[in-house]
């Protein structure tokens, strides 16, 4: 006899997204989005020009348990009809992964339900089977504010990590950039917009790692030419403020290009024996056009295929988190009510962490 699907309400709130949203998957494994609520803290952090973690836990406190009302009244859902609550527990904020903990911990223990703590990374990585058929083993690449990193996804619980930057991430260095030149926050739409009338080729700045053995990554030197120029010129024109983005981003095309090609080849060692092997990017990066455009193209030149998830779950969002923790139900892998909040959690702890100059280093 065919197993009942499974509902899982997932929260997150690991940094400034507060999230709710319930997922259904079948005993086939096949998933379907019932709702996914996502309450954007933007407005509050962009004066401060980046993400301030007292604010982003106050509005965690105030908002997600009306949050979780709606996305459990728009999946047509009762609490008791639940099978589990999944709730991210890392990496990110202390203080707001407390907050969704608590309240997923809450949930269980009022209906008896089993909990599951997860890997913020690993709802990422295993975002594209809530969608679709995506076959393990496949790579991921995430690029987002807080990580920019190459996993190699062989299952539910099982992954390797091929590379991670060893300073800024790349979303990191899109708000440096747009910090710098004065253009606001969040960084990566507004340096796009500057660099479609800009001249790429005006400044010449470092590709960091271009041509390494690795599949690592740096931004820390390429954040420093950006300085250095703006300093150099003084008060910048329109012009100038389109160029120097233009140049930036033609900078991080090429070197993703560069890791990526270098990370197709290591997935290749690795798994010889698959045939058509698949990407799946992932994170509020992948949104950009031009590296969007450089990554099917060098997918298509290394025989890879290209899975992007839909926007709205490249980002931080509850509905990975919920298919996540229907992927580790369905294999038994509950988690005890005691389970902490871990602000940095490693999506592979067999790797050994890398420390450079930034404080992403050891948290990827």
């Amino acid at each position: 006899m065919a197993a009942a699907p499974t509902y899982i309400l997932g929260i997150e709130t690991s940094c400034d997204e507060t999230a709710a949203a319930v997922v259904r998957r079948d005993d086939e494994g096949r998933g379907e989005l019932l709702s996914n609520v996502v309450l954007s803290q933007l407005k509050e952090h962009a004066p401060f020009g980046g993400v301030v973690p007292e604010i982003a836990a106050r509005a965690h406190v105030i908002h997600l348990d009306r949050l979780i009302e709606q996305s459990m009244a728009e999946a047509k859902l009762n609490f008791n009809e639940l099978s589990a609550v999944a709730a991210t527990a890392g990496p990110g904020l202390l203080g707001g992964l407390i907050v969704g903990l608590t309240a997923g911990k809450a949930i269980t223990m009022a209906h008896d339900l089993p909990f599951l703590a997860i890997n913020h990374l690993e709802g990422h990585a295993l975002t594209p089977r809530l969608l679709s058929d995506c076959e393990f083993p496949y790579l991921l690449l995430l690029i987002s504010g807080g990580h920019t990193q190459f996993q190699l996804v062989e299952g539910v619980g099982h992954y390797k990590r091929l590379g991670t930057t060893i300073d800024d991430a790349l979303g990191e260095a899109f708000d440096k950039t747009a910090k710098l030149l004065g253009l606001g926050y969040p960084g990566g739409p507004r340096v796009e917009a500057y660099s479609k009338r800009g001249n790429a080729k005006r400044f010449d700045f470092p590709r960091p790692l271009k041509g390494r053995n690795d599949c690592n990554f740096s931004f820390s030197g390429l954040k420093t030419a950006v300085r250095e120029t703006v300093n150099n010129l003084g008060t910048l024109s329109d012009t100038d403020v389109a160029d120097i983005c233009a140049s930036f981003e033609l900078a991080v095309v090429e070197t993703l290009v560069d890791r990526l090609t270098r990370a197709f080849a290591r997935f290749n060692e690795m798994h010889p024996n698959v045939r058509k092997p698949t990407l799946v990017v992932a994170g509020g990066v992948a949104a950009n056009a031009k590296l969007r455009q450089a990554i099917e193209l060098t997918c298509a030149k290394h025989n890879f295929t290209l899975n992007v998830p839909p926007f709205h779950l490249c980002t931080d969002n509850a509905a990975m988190i919920a298919w996540a923790g229907a992927e580790r139900l369905a294999l038994g892998l509950t988690d005890d009510i005691a389970f902490k909040a871990r602000p940095r959690w490693p999506l592979d702890s067999v790797s050994a962490p890398i420390y450079g100059s930034g404080r992403l280093g050891a948290k990827a």
